[in-house]
């Protein structure tokens, strides 16, 4: 309760203190809404009073004040008496501003000591709406007067804009500036946006408003920071799609590695990169990201390496394994002479030494996945012929000598186990076809165009 009495104090306190400034201030507020075209009254600085003066003064000025009054609609009705110097305005007049200025009127003849302001401003509704009437009366014919002018500068305006939109289309021209597809067509909207602007300046020439447009500037100025801060990620995805479009560090189809996320390059846009990854599924990451991140491209060289691991027992021949190793490596299809093979002694574990195999395979002939598993398949099934033993962490105790096959399920007779399908280590181009089924469908921009710059 205390601390509501207390809050209700303050707002009191705060209550009289608007009031005391609106009461100061309520002739300022006045001035302002009755303003017209006559400048504010302001203090003089104080003037040497002569110690002569006559009557025929005082009737001069009166005579002065009364031909200057003559010719104002709005002071016709102000008297001026004169005694001594000292002015007197009665009458009535129909705003502040008019009474201001007669004010202003008196203060200014010469041997005036001082101005007494007897005006009463009329609040009358008719006479008010009578000079609203010709106030908007006055303004309309001003706009009908200048309507013909206007329609000209909007005129203006659109030929400038039809204009630089028919030279912003012709790409071919900015080709040969920039072959990259998505700087080309930047220029040309520049362009279109240089022409608008040359045609609101010509057009702002013909209304005599040239003033006007350091003010709309500024206002675009302003506006243009406060939508930056507000769509600052927007602004930065299509900075960053600039400049990748310039670095190109891959193209359509392209397979790559961007912070993890790997797939198919399908497009570029202005906002994002979309990657099909090798499930099927979409990517998108925005572009500021794609900027900044590390970037691997597999696909930009052909010639790409796999590797694998062998283990074989301790107490084997390692450098039959190694020779063995490579010598089945170069008769596996798919496997380059150039880069070689190369069989290492990795490391040595608990019970086998590993081998690590490298080989290269080119990926636009082949496919690194079945290139490899050949690969290992073949390998294995050498060193089985050649009894290099590859032990494994469990132990199978074997008591009888005799040998046995596998069982194969009755199921299994009817399958060719050496089909065409196993044996194929083609290049698997099954995400290819997906990205151009996806820019097939999806006709939105591409930044990654055939003219792109490699």
């Amino acid at each position: 309760m205390v601390k509501t009495l207390s809050r209700l104090s303050r707002v009191g306190w705060l209550l009289v203190l608007l009031s005391v400034t609106h009461l100061v201030q309520a002739q300022d507020v006045s001035d302002l809404l009755t303003s017209d075209t006559a400048p504010k009254s302001t203090s003089e600085p104080d003037k040497v009073i002569d110690v002569d003066h006559s009557k025929q003064n005082d009737r001069k000025i009166e005579k002065r004040l009364r031909q200057i009054f003559s010719e104002m609609d709005d002071l016709k009705d102000v008297k001026a008496s004169v005694s001594n110097g000292v002015v007197t305005l009665q009458g009535m007049v129909d705003s502040k501003a008019a009474e201001n200025k007669a004010v202003d009127f008196a203060k200014q003849i010469e041997n005036v000591v001082e101005v007494e302001n007897r005006l009463i401003v009329s609040h009358s509704l008719e006479k008010r709406l009578q000079k609203t009437m010709v106030k908007m009366t006055a303004l309309g014919e001003q706009l009908i007067a200048g309507l013909p002018l206007f329609l000209l500068a909007l005129l203006v305006i659109f030929l400038f804009w039809i204009l630089g939109g028919w030279i912003s289309k012709r790409q071919g021209f900015f080709r040969h500036i920039s072959i990259n597809f998505f700087i080309s067509d930047l220029l040309g909207k520049l362009t279109h946006l240089i022409f608008i602007v040359v045609g609101i300046v010509f057009a702002l020439n013909l209304l005599d408003a040239t003033a006007l447009l350091g003010t709309i500037l500024g206002a675009a100025g302003i506006f243009g920071l406060a939508v930056g801060f507000a769509v600052r990620d927007t602004v930065e995805n299509f900075i960053a799609s600039i400049l990748l479009s310039i670095r190109n560090p891959f193209e359509v189809n392209e397979f790559v590695d961007i912070d993890g996320q790997q797939g198919n390059v399908a497009r570029l846009t202005s906002r994002a990169t979309i990657l099909i990854s090798p499930d099927g599924n979409h990517i998108r990451i925005p572009n500021s990201m794609v900027y900044k991140a590390v970037i691997t491209n597999f696909t930009r060289n052909p010639e790409r390496r796999f590797q694998f691991d062998l283990g074989i027992a301790t107490d084997q021949d390692l450098s039959k394994a190694q020779s063995l190793a490579l010598a089945t490596l170069k008769k596996v299809p798919g496997i380059l002479s150039e880069p070689k093979p190369q069989a290492i002694i990795h490391e040595l574990g608990d019970s086998n030494v590993v081998i690590r195999i490298f080989n290269w395979v080119n990926q636009r002939d082949y496919d690194l996945l079945k290139v490899r598993s050949e690969a290992i398949k073949s390998v294995k099934k050498a060193f089985d012929e050649a009894k290099i033993i590859m032990p494994n962490p469990v132990y199978d105790l074997r008591l009888s000598h005799e040998k046995t096959e596998p069982a194969i399920p009755a199921s299994a007779h009817d399958i060719d186990l050496q089909s065409d399908e196993v044996k194929d280590i083609t290049a698997d181009h099954t995400a290819e076809k997906q990205v151009a089924k996806e820019n097939v469908k999806d006709s939105t921009e591409n930044l990654l165009g055939p003219n792109a710059p490699e």
